[in-house]
């Protein structure tokens, strides 16, 4: 959310705020300090003399802290108001969120175990690590999570795994079936026309840059993922994923949405799945080991449509949001910012909402109470 505010200060200010100083100018007449004021002033010593000011005197610092403090409350009220967050919500039900996430995760799947079994032999061909073992080294797997995966990704004994013409052929249209799901995605959000198998060299394009993505994420996990959680290699993974995602937008839209506008859904959804990550680190050891336990070796299977679809919803609300919030940028550039009393009286209006429905609740709840007492 910071870099989303940084991304959009270039005109105008976000949300008003009280200036940190007074700039004199040549006139005698305040200057506000907002970075949309371009006109040239005169700085005279105020600026200088209240810095000095703020580290002799603690009441001072004390009432700048609290104006910093409700500055970044104003922020948050501005962007959390419920005009905007009802229009992201909207616009994830019209791009039918929840159902392009599964579709997005059972495509993902298909393409992934057929392409993963033929990778995973050629490395171990080569000296390398079988995908298995990515996996059950990435998450630390032992048990039945470990042999359920090692099940999943070897093929079965006596069977090669050479590639024919036909086999070929059908590896290629699940991959591709995949890339056009996440095309639509694009095309639905940024309300495209569909460019369905016309854009089928770009989705090759992208199933590269797919596999060097996946390639470098893995490499910076395997090298600074020592920690419980792997902090490190999120962070450093999340400005690699933010290039990716803005990459992704360009490629499978054909270069019809402008860079600009996916900066945000970059920005937003690179910090989410960074999120994930150090969440999953947690989280997908429990679920591989109590699903395989469960079911087997289609635990695995579930495990991992499981978690493509955590990964799916990210993607797609961030896209969802990312759409609504360049929007909002530009309105705000625009001088269409709502005014300080209407984002108040909106947060009013939910704040009387929610306590009328809880007074509500709690008079039911007590007149079940009497009710039992009169039995």
């Amino acid at each position: 959310m910071v870099a989303l505010l940084l991304y959009a200060s270039g005109s105008r200010c976000l949300v008003p705020a009280e200036p940190d100083f007074v700039v004199l100018e040549d006139d005698g007449r305040a200057a506000s300090n907002c970075a949309g004021s371009r006109r040239p002033h005169n700085r005279r010593s105020i600026p200088s003399l209240k810095r000095a000011m703020a580290s002799d005197n603690p009441h001072h610092v004390k009432r700048r802290r609290r104006v910093d403090r409700e500055r970044v409350v104003r922020t948050l009220t501005f962007w959390l108001r419920p005009e905007f967050v009802l229009r992201v919500v909207s616009r994830f039900q019209k791009v039918a969120g929840f159902d392009r996430s599964v579709a997005l995760a059972s495509s993902a799947l298909t393409a992934t175990i057929p392409l993963a079994i033929v990778t995973s032999a050629l490395a171990a061909q080569l000296g390398g690590k079988a995908t298995a073992q990515r996996i059950i080294d990435r998450y630390e797997l032992t048990g039945a999570g470990a042999e359920a995966v090692k099940d999943v990704f070897s093929p079965p004994s006596g069977v090669t795994t050479s590639l024919g013409v036909v086999g070929l052929l059908f590896l290629l249209v699940a991959v591709l079936s995949f890339t056009r799901a996440v095309q639509r995605l694009f095309e639905q959000t940024w309300e495209l026309d569909p460019l369905s198998v016309r854009n089928t060299f770009n989705g090759l394009i992208w199933t590269g840059g797919l596999a060097v993505y996946l390639a470098v994420s893995g490499i910076l996990h395997a090298a600074l993922g020592r920690g419980r959680l792997e902090l490190s290699a999120a962070l450093l993974a999340t400005p690699v994923t933010a290039a990716f995602l803005l990459w992704t937008g360009r490629v499978l839209s054909a270069k019809r949405i402008p860079r600009g506008d996916l900066v945000p859904f970059a920005i937003l959804g690179s910090a989410l799945l960074g999120a994930y990550s150090v969440g999953a680190t947690v989280y997908v050891p429990h679920l591989f080991s109590t699903f395989a336990t469960r079911y087997g070796v289609i635990g695995a299977v579930f495990a991992m449509i499981s978690t493509l679809f955590c990964v799916m919803v990210v993607v797609v609300g961030s896209a969802a949001a990312g759409r609504e919030i360049h929007g909002e940028l530009d309105r705000i550039r625009r001088g269409e910012r709502p005014a300080e009393d209407e984002v108040r009286r909106q947060w009013d209006e939910v704040t009387a909402q929610a306590q009328s429905r809880w007074d509500t609740l709690r008079a039911e709840i007590q007149e079940r109470g009497s009710r039992r007492h009169r039995r």
